[in-house]
C-alpha cells in the first residue's frame, strides 16, 4: 500500500487504454479510476493524451475530453493529420508519444511514481530516462489478450507491471449503468461522458495514427 507521501503522476495514452479495454470487454469509468490512485498516494497529475479530428462537425470524443478536463484532468490533444501513404490508402496521422514524454520528463523530479497507461514499446526508452532520475514506473496494459497489448521491451522495463485485468473491479464502469442525456458540450460536472457511443474512428490505435 503507497503512503500519502509518495507522489503520483498518471500518463494515459487515451488512443491506447480505449484499445485495451475494449478488446478486454469493459469500458473505463474515468472517475472511479482517478479515485483509485487518490487512494494510492499523492496523485499531482493526471494526463490524457488523445488526438482530435478537427474537420468533424461534431466528434464523439469530444464529450468525453470536456468531462476529463473538469474533472481533475489534464487533457492534452492534437489535431490530427490526413495522408495519402504509398498505396494511394487514405491515413490518418495522430501520435501524442512526443508531448506525452516531454510532460513525464519536466515532471520526473516532482514525483517518486509515474503510472503509464500504454502497452505502446516506443515508450520503453522513456520510462529508461526517468527510472534514472529515482522515479519508479508502474505500467498497465495487458498480457491477458492473444498477442499480449503491452511491448514485451517495456513490460520489462517497467518497475512494475500492472494488468488492466485487475484493475477491471475497481476502475471498469458498471454495465448496467445509463449514460445521462446532455447536450454536446459535455459542461458541467454532473455530466456523464458518452463512452458506449464513440465512433469507430475514435477507437483507433496509435499505430493506425502512424507515427511522428
Amino acid at each position: 500500500m503507497s503512503t500519502p507521501n509518495n507522489k503520483i503522476a498518471l500518463f494515459i495514452d487515451g488512443a491506447n487504454l480505449y484499445a485495451t479495454a475494449k478488446t478486454l470487454g469493459f469500458d473505463i469509468d474515468y472517475k472511479r479510476l482517478l479515485r483509485e490512485f487518490q487512494g494510492r498516494g499523492t496523485l499531482l497529475r493526471a494526463f490524457y493524451y488523445t488526438a482530435v479530428i478537427e474537420d468533424q462537425e461534431y466528434s464523439s470524443i469530444r464529450p468525453l475530453i470536456d468531462w476529463l478536463d473538469y474533472n481533475g484532468y489534464t487533457v492534452v490533444t492534437k489535431a490530427t493529420k490526413e495522408f495519402i501513404d504509398q498505396a494511394g490508402r487514405r491515413k490518418v496521422k495522430g501520435n501524442m508519444d512526443i508531448e506525452l514524454a516531454v510532460h513525464a520528463m519536466e515532471l520526473a523530479p516532482h514525483v517518486d511514481q509515474i503510472v503509464l497507461f500504454s502497452g505502446d514499446g516506443d515508450f520503453r526508452s522513456l520510462v529508461e530516462a526517468v527510472q534514472r532520475r529515482g522515479v519508479r514506473v508502474t505500467v498497465v496494459s495487458t498480457i491477458a489478450t492473444q498477442p499480449p497489448m503491452v511491448a514485451d521491451e517495456l513490460r520489462r522495463q517497467a518497475d512494475v507491471f500492472l494488468d488492466l485485468v485487475e484493475l477491471q473491479p475497481k476502475i471498469g464502469r458498471d454495465p448496467t449503468e445509463r449514460p445521462e442525456r446532455s447536450d454536446r458540450t459535455g459542461h458541467g460536472p454532473r455530466h456523464t461522458p458518452q463512452f458506449l457511443q464513440r465512433s469507430p474512428a475514435t477507437a483507433r490505435t496509435n499505430d493506425e495514427f502512424g507515427d511522428d
